[in-house]
């Protein structure tokens, strides 16, 4: 059996075994190694590059929005930790303490950071003491700790990376206008940069954050049908600012509570991008995060001149794309199965003919499609073509989640898909939180959110009570 068999038999079928699959997939495309300890990986240099162009552009754009970076500390004392009564109960089962410092143990435990909500606060009621230090629009990138019970490489595991943003305004509407805002630029960024079809809406009250008088969320259906929250943006009101007794002077020199919010992304987004585009052939990355964007493999790279020719047109494309040229002693075969795990979005083979003819031949990895194409062209064709395949891979995602989505009035037609496949299912509510919990317990599918999009009908009611309709809500299985 030849080497560029047995990379590809390394991956199990989608349809034999999602999960395992996904594991196959991370680790044979070099994103993680496991660790010791449950629940925490080693974040290896190929999938850290993809979390890093993640980062460039999201720090840009909070940036352009007038954000400002901060970093807090990693420790959350005990008494700040139980200011905001919500806030500590919906956290208390993932915390992960500190009881002892060197030989010493603490007088008050210290709290890992799962999120930094107190931590703000205790900073902004030293930082905000009039109307002209607001607003606050800070953004931290860091690590968080969530003892998860169940873990998985990047969708759920007790250690990872994000980015959470924090901001403290003067009225309740420039807060909620934040608060839409950020939910507006997660969105925009998970379909035009990863390619990957998002629903936008709002929690209901049982699955808000903690503490959050509102969450707002992003969904998007993963290639088996089940949903994964892709990022979430929440207003708190003043319940914060009044826990901790933070005040401002307002214009009219009076005292006021502020209005605050906090919204976040972590790495489950490598998680979303390979289970939104990943196939049986390995990983399939959006070109705008591919550490590699195009991969120039030489054919009979042994003959006179091959290799120089590669060389000169790596040089040629460094300008317009992350390009890298593999002169390894593999076979071209091997090389190609390689790098289509890896999920190089464009490789690039050139070869005597090739070079004799002034060509070289594109190989697309999403669509699997090959193209003959001028080499003097190529800086000019290249940027086009990334764009179009991510495009072509947002079309792809939209495609599945269509096929996959249904509008129903009764449990039995849900219960009736899920016995084919994963779906998401629009499904009226009556608001009723007995309703709710019931349509989960009966048919396995949980509320993902009341998208902003609504298409209710007067004669909707909902299928457990009987009762008119007030949402129409996204149910599904989720990650």
């Amino acid at each position: 059996m030849s080497n560029d068999k047995k990379a590809i038999e390394k991956i199990t079928s989608m349809d034999e075994d999602f999960g395992q699959w996904y594991t196959d997939i991370v680790k044979q495309a070099g994103l993680v190694d496991y660790t010791s300890v449950k629940g925490c990986v080693v974040i290896c240099p190929y999938g850290y590059a993809i979390w890093e162009h993640i980062q460039r552009i999201l720090d840009s754009r909070f940036k352009e929005t007038g954000h400002e970076n901060v970093y807090l500390p990693l420790f959350i004392p005990e008494g700040l930790l139980n200011r905001e009564k919500d806030h500590v109960e919906g956290f208390a089962p993932e915390v992960a303490w500190v009881t002892q410092g060197g030989a010493e143990e603490l007088t008050e435990r210290l709290c890992v950071r799962p999120t930094s909500e107190t931590l703000f606060c205790e900073h902004y009621k030293n930082a905000v003491q009039s109307w002209r230090d607001l607003p606050k629009l800070y953004n931290q990138w860091c690590n968080v700790v969530r003892w998860e019970k169940t873990t998985r490489p990047f969708l759920r595991s007790r250690e990872f990376l994000w980015q959470e943003g924090h901001t403290l305004h003067a009225t309740p509407e420039e807060a909620t206008e934040e608060t839409l805002r950020i939910l507006d630029l997660y969105a925009d960024f998970c379909e035009k940069v990863l390619a990957m079809p998002v629903i936008r809406g709002r929690k209901t009250d049982s699955d808000k954050f903690a503490g959050a008088e509102a969450t707002y969320a992003i969904e998007a259906m993963m290639h088996d049908g089940k949903a994964l929250q892709a990022g979430t943006s929440h207003y708190f009101g003043d319940g914060f600012a009044r826990a901790f007794d933070i005040t401002y002077t307002t214009k009219e020199n009076k005292l006021a509570h502020p209005y605050q919010t906090s919204w976040g992304v972590t790495t489950r987004l490598i998680g979303a991008i390979i289970m939104t585009h990943g196939d049986d052939r390995g990983l399939n990355l959006p070109p705008m995060v591919a550490p590699v964007q195009a991969v120039i493999i030489p054919v009979a790279q042994h003959k006179e001149g091959v290799l120089d020719a590669c060389k000169a047109l790596e040089e040629k494309l460094k300008s317009v794309c992350r390009v890298k040229l593999d002169a390894s002693d593999n076979s071209p075969g091997w090389k190609f199965a390689e790098h289509e795990m890896r999920g190089v979005p464009v490789r690039i083979e050139l070869g005597p003919r090739d070079i004799e003819n002034g060509e070289c031949v594109l190989g697309i990895r999403y669509s699997g499609e090959k193209r003959t194409v001028k080499s003097d062209e190529l800086e000019r064709i290249l940027p086009a073509l990334l764009d179009e395949i991510t495009q072509g891979m947002f079309d792809k995602a939209l495609e599945n989640r269509t096929n996959r989505t249904y509008s129903v009035k009764t449990l039995d037609e849900i219960d009736a898909v899920l016995k084919e496949k994963d779906a998401f299912f629009y499904i009226p509510w009556c608001e009723d939180p007995a309703c709710e919990n019931a349509i989960k317990e009966q048919t396995g599918v949980g509320s993902r959110c009341i998208p902003f999009d609504q298409h209710a009908q007067e004669t909707d009611v909902c299928p457990v009570c009987g009762k008119k309709a007030k949402h129409i809500v996204l149910f599904a299985k989720a990650y």
